[in-house]
């Protein structure tokens, strides 16, 4: 048998790149390889993962492809979207049928490097099918992370108002925060701002009684209220976990309420805002209840839709 080198072994590899690696024609045909797209193969004990399929697609698709929206996002590591299927963009009026690939085309590209468009650009990609919630989320995360740049997605803006997204991502723009530090606590404070409930300082430092100086994810300063998101990394991280023994022990110390929003709560967004809500009544608060009508309804609709409303009004 045919000894394979260890080049074409350990991941997809091109028709072209296998023959130069002498890798026989017939054997890159036979059983012990299988092939994805068209001219791009891989062994048959190799166990294809996501990074792989995005190698896999780029050897199949033109030089000039690069990985836009969600996927450009996932390649930062961030969870969002669904992972299938890949979204590539070309410049031109390329038809290409890939399987689990969705290649977009543009007359013009957007800023890009040699593999992807720019974060930016990703993000705009994104907010043209995204609802208001989403976009808000990964929005706010991605400039406190400075994977995005709010002037920089300024100038994209208004100098492409044309691209698909454009006008969604400008409409969502005035509500993103580069104050929140993961994607939940940006919708947490969007449930909480939307709702139209008192509006909290956002991982602001605060002394408490004792002299302990803590930075609660949200903080109602009227009512004393620390408001903290309980993702599940707060257990899986040990050194998280005791930290937050630490925070919620100095809490206590020092009389000061404090809430915890687990993530499971946050499946339900009206009994999240309502639990904050009966806690702020606890402290003293009496400004208006949570009203689930109106702006709210609108967290959770598509943002075309919004921006087709706020168009024709």
């Amino acid at each position: 048998m045919f000894r394979l080198p260890d080049a074409v072994l350990h991941g997809p590899v091109s028709r072209a790149a296998a023959l130069a690696a002498g890798v026989p024609e017939r054997v890159l045909e036979g059983t012990r390889f299988h092939r994805i797209h068209q001219g791009v193969y891989v062994h048959r004990d190799h166990a294809m993962t996501w990074p792989d399929r995005l190698a896999a697609a780029r050897l199949a698709l033109p030089e000039g492809a690069r990985t836009t929206g969600v996927t450009r996002l996932q390649e930062l590591g961030i969870d969002v979207g669904a992972r299938w299927p890949l979204h590539f963009v070309v410049e031109g009026d390329l038809h290409l049928v890939l399987d689990g690939v969705f290649l977009h085309r543009t007359v013009t590209m957007p800023p890009h490097d040699e593999l992807a468009v720019s974060v930016e650009a990703a993000y705009v990609a994104f907010c043209a099918e995204a609802r208001l919630i989403d976009a808000i989320g990964l929005g706010c995360f991605l400039l406190h992370k400075h994977h995005l740049d709010g002037v920089l997605l300024a100038q994209l803006l208004d100098a492409e108002p044309w691209r698909a997204g454009a006008r969604e991502a400008s409409y969502v723009c005035p509500f993103l925060d580069d104050r929140c530090r993961s994607i939940p606590e940006a919708e947490l404070l969007a449930y909480v701002t939307f709702s139209g409930i008192a509006i909290p300082e956002v991982n602001q430092e605060v002394e408490l009684a004792d002299g302990t100086v803590l930075t609660p994810d949200l903080w109602f300063a009227a009512q004393e209220l620390a408001v903290e998101y309980e993702g599940g990394h707060h257990q899986d991280d040990r050194p998280q976990y005791l930290a937050d023994i630490d925070r919620y022990a100095a809490y206590r110390r020092s009389s000061t309420a404090y809430e915890q929003v687990t993530k499971e709560l946050m499946r339900s967004p009206k009994a999240t805002v309502r639990r904050i809500h009966a806690a702020l009544v606890a402290g003293g608060y009496d400004g208006p209840p949570p009203d689930f009508d109106g702006a709210w309804l609108d967290l959770f609709r598509p943002l075309p839709e919004l921006v087709r409303r706020s168009r024709a009004a």
